[in-house]
């Protein structure tokens, strides 16, 4: 048991899953924001009545879904925004250096 304590503290086990579980938390927020709120308003206006998700481009048969493409990634640059201001904010990016 001794063993696996000193593992923990050294290798900060308990700090990844903290954080881990805020990144899924934080995850799941921007991904509500994005969907119920800036993904209408984008869809107002570009004028597609049904929302940002249902927007496609069909060639053919091919129906390119551009809107959920759209929707995910602008879910990746919110997320990737509150995690760098995140670790800039809370210096976690100046942690081991000496």
């Amino acid at each position: 048991m001794k063993g696996f304590t000193e593992f923990i503290k050294k290798q900060r086990v308990v700090g990844l899953a903290i954080g881990f579980i805020l990144g899924g938390a934080i995850s799941k927020l921007v991904a509500a924001i994005i969907t119920d709120f800036i993904n209408p308003l984008i869809g107002l206006v570009l004028g597609i009545t049904k929302g940002l998700e249902t927007a496609s481009l069909k060639i053919g048969s091919a129906q390119i879904m551009w809107g959920h493409l759209l929707g995910v990634s602008i879910d990746f640059i919110v997320i990737a925004f509150v995690v760098y201001f995140g670790v800039k904010g809370l210096k976690l990016d100046k942690l081991d250096q000496k």
